[in-house]
């Protein structure tokens, strides 16, 4: 059995740290990057088999890596986890509810207290591990 690559992109240090062992310790490889720019230069390195992908980041944000993602042919079929505080940023950024309906991603998780489980679950079930 190959061993399953996981990319993880989100600007929070140290929620990427918690995530990334987490996800290692289901014997996968887990890649970082810390927004949606470096998030597509580990894409364009080394296809990952599923993405964890935060909304709100610099430089590019995980609505737009997405769309991109979705558009490319060589990833189009990658999934995708989002994983958006959206809901509670709404009035004090440019997100929308309606950007987050129109993204292709297979799977919305709300960031949180208990996010990390619900992403370790997630990655699970698409990976089927």
């Amino acid at each position: 059995m190959t061993t399953k690559r996981i990319l993880v992109v989100d600007d929070d240090p140290d929620f990427v740290s918690v995530v990334q062992n987490k996800l290692e310790k289901l014997n996968c490889s887990v890649d970082v990057a810390y927004d949606g720019v470096e998030g597509w230069d580990r894409v364009n390195a080394n296809l990952p088999d599923i993405i964890v992908l935060d909304v709100m980041m610099p430089v590019k944000d995980g609505f737009q890596m997405c769309k991109e993602l979705k558009a490319d042919s060589r990833t189009a079929d990658i999934p995708v986890v989002m994983l958006t505080a959206v809901a509670d940023h709404i009035a004090d950024t440019s997100y929308t509810q309606y950007d987050a309906m129109s993204m292709e991603a297979e799977d919305y998780i709300p960031k949180g207290p208990d996010c990390t489980d619900q992403v370790v679950k997630s990655v699970r079930e698409f990976l089927e591990i």
